[in-house]
């Protein structure tokens, strides 16, 4: 990777992201190139249509990122970006573009997504890294939909609403790269019933950790069965020990004050695990547990137990543990921005299959914007995870609106990497804020039963 990215050829195989020719039309008409759109969909039979799927994927790219998310203003950016190209546009009418959503499958999209994401961590200098390793990031969170048949079948509202009143739920489990912020890949299932739990959903996407790699997340997964799972792939792990653990620092092999290291043994087989899998676990497997301080004037001292596989405390120690750990509310971060700064909390799909083409869909426009605060930060030598996205979501926007987020126009497009490079974000260690709501709601009654019955008169 050169420094002067800028000045580079366009198509150099070693940039972080392509040019941004006509972007101003449809967004991301080029970092998003119609090559890897075309490697994504190489196994599935278009015919020559207007609404192409590179058309209809940088349209639906504009959906997710814009104010106006509607298909009507979708249609309306892909007219205007027809009379740009000199050619008839086509028409007004959104049925044909939302039929080519629907021929567009999942697959397609969440390939493209991956394949991006990878390739961005790829490329990412070793100054980002830890000890020249990745970390990745794991966490949960949940997203609702609208209230149709179909979404309420495939993912059920909570179980303490009445039908009719609730919201269908979806959960997704999330691995994301601390180095670049991409989201690397992701699963989706409803949020409960068996085959729902976080763990489920992880096992689903292991395919991402590779040898070297550490894995990060909160207690949640610090279990038995999917940490020995990890060391199998020969991937480390840092995560606060499960509050159902016992840990007695009197015991096992002793590394220093209340760090040693014990033999977990292999807890009973569950009921979900067949026997062939749960005889392939070792017996017992080595685990470091280790208690980390976290100490602030004016607050009182948190003390918390890391379990970690980094066994010799001469290589990692406490402090190594405790910044590692520290990195975690990255990911919290990061979900907050696609889900608000983003808008994927309450998704608009009226099926289970545009739900899910409209969750992957957002995590790749997230993972584009990524691309563009990774060039920023590369080039104006600064870490990616010092920049804001939310302002390097205003400032792409702000510079397409106006027809110049184009990598070709260089001196625009060094302005844009400029500002967005400009402000960093504050240190705010453990900051917390209150789930307290200060402006008051509406005095409207609530809803007690489904709205149709609200139609009748009198009701």
């Amino acid at each position: 990777m050169q420094r002067d990215i800028i000045s580079s050829e366009i198509n150099h195989p070693k940039l972080i992201l392509a040019q941004l020719k006509n972007a101003e039309k449809l967004p991301f008409r080029e970092i998003l190139s119609a090559d890897s759109i075309a490697e994504g969909i190489r196994n599935t039979d278009y015919r020559k249509r207007i609404f192409t799927p590179d058309i209809v994927i940088w349209a639906f790219l504009s959906q997710v990122l814009s104010e106006d998310p509607s298909c009507q203003a979708a249609v309306a950016r892909i007219i205007s970006f027809w009379v740009a190209q000199g050619k008839n546009p086509p028409s007004a009418n959104t049925a044909a573009y939302c039929k080519a959503r629907t021929r567009l499958s999942e697959e397609s999209i969440s390939t493209i997504t991956k394949v991006s994401a990878e390739k961005l961590e790829e490329e990412a200098p070793p100054q980002w890294l830890w000890n020249k390793k990745h970390i990745k990031l794991i966490d949960g969170s949940t997203v609702f939909m609208p209230d149709t048949p179909e979404n309420q079948v495939a993912y059920p509202q909570m179980k303490n609403q009445k039908a009719g009143l609730g919201f269908p739920i979806a959960r997704i489990v999330t691995v994301v790269s601390y180095s670049t912020g991409a989201v690397l890949d992701l699963a989706i299932s409803r949020c409960f019933g068996k085959g729902a739990g976080e763990h489920t959903l992880l096992r689903q996407i292991m395919r991402v950790f590779k040898p070297g790699d550490v894995a990060l997340g909160d207690c949640y997964y610090a279990s038995f069965f999917l940490i020995a799972k990890l060391i199998e792939l020969k991937v480390d792990v840092v995560f606060p020990i499960h509050n159902g653990r016992h840990h007695d620092f009197r015991k096992g092999v002793r590394l220093g004050k209340k760090d040693h290291i014990m033999q977990w043994k292999k807890p009973k087989k569950p009921e979900w695990m067949s026997h062939e899998d749960y005889t392939a676990f070792p017996e017992e497997i080595s685990m470091r547990e280790v208690e980390i301080q976290n100490q602030r004037k004016g607050f009182k001292l948190k003390k918390r137990i890391i379990v970690t596989t980094f066994l010799d405390s001469r290589v990692v120690s406490r402090n190594d543990l405790k910044m590692i750990y520290d990195y975690r509310w990255c990911v919290e971060i990061d979900l907050k921005s696609i889900k608000d700064t983003m808008d994927m909390g309450i998704l608009r799909g009226k099926t289970p299959e545009m739900v899910r083409k409209e969750i992957w869909m957002h995590i790749l426009a997230y993972n584009l914007i990524r691309k563009i605060m990774a060039q920023a930060a590369y080039i104006h030598e600064k870490n990616p995870r010092d920049l804001s996205f939310k302002l390097a979501l205003q400032m792409v926007d702000a510079f397409r609106q106006r027809g110049i987020l184009s990598e070709v126009k260089k001196e625009f497009y060094a302005h844009l990497l400029k500002a967005i490079a400009y402000k960093t974000i504050g240190n705010r260690p453990d900051r917390h804020e209150p789930r307290r709501l200060k402006r008051r709601p509406k005095n409207y009654p609530l809803l007690l039963k489904p709205r149709h019955h609200y139609h009748k008169k009198g009701a």
